[in-house]
């Protein structure tokens, strides 16, 4: 099975980084399943970007399997991880629009035989983020990004995870979430 990660986060000390990414690399390479990284900040992002992004794209063609991981910051994902979905998952490529109406299209997914599983982390606690904030994050991630390029499947829904309280949260937390992630990780995989 071919396997991407995408790591969203420049510090590589930070629980996405050396938490999450290691334990999906480390669960997929003792299954001996092909496995290519896309690190979106050791990546140059200068302009022009388009030998960067065909290559990207080259790798989501490939890919069976799409780990994304990234925190959220400012109510969105890392701001790299917004110019990939924006820049990788374009018209064309990704999806197109299909007429219905004259006024009125629905986007047609390109990509929807990928698997993909998210994994973001959050500073606050998940009671307001739910609530107050209806999860925003996670709505707009899934409804406004995935079912475009990936279809409508619940399942997208539920493999955006959300791990909440980071940076506070105990060692003991972490070591659950890492846990949860790698039960995950092995049953993304099996072919």
């Amino acid at each position: 099975m071919n396997n991407l990660i995408i790591i969203g986060h420049p510090d590589q000390n930070s629980f996405c980084y050396n938490g999450i990414f290691k334990t999906i690399k480390t669960s997929i390479e003792s299954k001996g399943q092909e496995l290519k990284i896309i690190d979106l900040y050791s990546d140059s992002f200068t302009r022009p970007r388009t030998k960067l992004i065909a290559t990207y794209k080259d790798l989501i063609t490939w890919s069976e399997n799409i780990f994304i991981i990234s925190p959220v910051w400012w109510f969105r994902l890392t701001p790299r991880t917004e110019i990939f979905f924006d820049e990788v998952f374009s018209p064309g490529f990704a999806y197109a629009f299909e007429n219905i109406t004259k006024l009125y299209a629905y986007p047609k997914p390109f990509l929807k035989n990928k698997k993909v599983r998210t994994y973001i982390t959050h500073g606050a606690p998940a009671l307001p983020v739910r609530t107050l904030y209806l999860n925003s994050v996670k709505l707009r991630l899934v409804m406004g990004v995935y079912t475009f390029v990936f279809g409508w499947r619940l399942s997208l829904f539920l493999k955006t995870n959300q791990f909440w309280s980071v940076p506070f949260v105990s060692d003991k937390t972490r070591a659950k979430y890492l846990k949860r992630v790698e039960r995950n990780t092995y049953k993304d995989i099996r072919a």
